[in-house]
């Protein structure tokens, strides 16, 4: 049977998904749906590169969730419009993707979570991190015990600054939920699923001192951190780091993950999306397993399928993501990333906006600031 999808919000991040959804097999979007015109067209134009003919467009997801037309819905609309959209697709029976953050709050994202609790339908918060294959080995090889007790995590993104997007929402903090939600969502969501534990303390320091300082919109100057530290301490003892910089494009790899324990460290290193880079050349992500005791470093290259990888920005994250939705729409199961997830992974990132805004340590109970 073909899974049929419907997808909300067809900007970049949008058709990346439908290029993905493209390379499942026995999957299709056949309706879409974005309030501005030239993204409705631009969401057709990737379904049709896709291969994917007769795809229906909206500028209205109520519409498009009254249309019969879908087996399963994406949302990939601006951060700020995705709790009243989810709010409308708990109503229907539809499995969901949600794309990451759930909300850009976490009043709101805690709500999501009480809402779905007893939905029978899937509601699954996208978090392609988890998928990239070099973070996913790195999680296999520490659950494996390379690491042994697990003491100290480390995060580090140094990355290209924000891309412009539809309406410069990602832009301002009260859109986004702010770079430590919009951004970072990903990096703690990491850090709770390696640790297995739940944050009681963070504290952050950042600012916007380099990006987006010559723009001016309607909405007034951009206000959203450019690079960040944030030390984050979990109810096991365990600790993690996260080191944020947006200014630092031209670094070979844009992602390094390290969690050290008892006898030894695993890492891994993923590079930027090719298109940033010159010549458009892929390069390999690598893991590296450093046990304490022989003191040998072993060094592996983690090779990704050449049209996954051209795919997306997220170094095949995005199609391994969606490889496991669909297996758990057709064959039923649990998301791999609830809505509690998501709700915990804003909570953290509004956590560190806080005190990064206000120079204290946040304390949170029960996973709450």
């Amino acid at each position: 049977m073909t899974l049929r999808y419907g997808v909300v919000g067809t900007g970049m991040m949008g058709q990346e998904h439908i290029r993905n959804i493209a390379l499942l097999g026995e999957a299709t979007v056949t309706a879409i749906a974005d309030t501005r015109a030239e993204m409705r067209h631009a969401g057709l134009a990737a379904a049709e590169q896709a291969g994917m003919a007769g795809v229906r467009a909206f500028a209205d997801h109520k519409a498009l969730l009254s249309s019969d037309l879908i087996d399963a819905l994406l949302i990939v609309s601006p951060n700020d419009t995705h709790y009243e959209i989810t709010l409308d697709a708990l109503a229907t029976n539809l499995p969901i993707l949600l794309e990451k953050p759930s909300a850009t709050g976490a009043e709101q994202a805690r709500d999501l979570a009480r809402r779905a609790h007893n939905r029978h339908a899937p509601v699954w918060v996208a978090m392609e991190y988890r998928y990239m294959p070099p973070v996913a080995r790195l999680i296999e090889e520490v659950r494996g015990g390379a690491a042994g007790d697990i003491k100290m995590v480390s995060i580090v993104e140094h990355r290209y600054p924000f891309l412009v997007k539809p309406g410069n929402w990602n832009r301002f903090s009260a859109r986004s939920g702010g770079t430590m939600v919009e951004k970072c969502c990903h990096f703690f969501d990491l850090m709770r699923l390696i640790t297995g534990a739940e944050p009681v303390r963070i504290f952050g320091s950042g600012g916007h001192d380099l990006n987006h300082k010559d723009e001016l919109y309607d909405e007034g100057s951009p206000d959203v951190l450019d690079n960040a530290f944030v030390v984050v301490d979990f109810d096991s003892g365990m600790r993690a780091a996260l080191d944020l910089c947006m200014f630092a494009e031209g670094s070979w790899w844009q992602e390094h993950v390290s969690v050290t324990g008892s006898v030894g460290k695993v890492e891994a290193l993923v590079p930027g999306p090719s298109r940033f880079w010159p010549g458009a050349i892929e390069r390999a992500s690598e893991i590296v397993i450093s046990p304490r005791a022989d003191k040998a470093p072993l060094r592996e290259e983690i090779l990704v399928d050449e049209q996954v990888l051209a795919a997306g920005d997220h170094h095949g994250g995005t199609f391994y993501q969606h490889r496991a939705f669909a297996r758990i729409v057709r064959e039923g199961g649990r998301p791999d990333v609830s809505l509690t997830d998501g709700a915990r992974a804003v909570e953290m990132g509004e956590a560190a906006e806080l005190s990064i805004r206000s120079g204290t340590i946040v304390h949170l109970g029960d996973g709450r600031p």
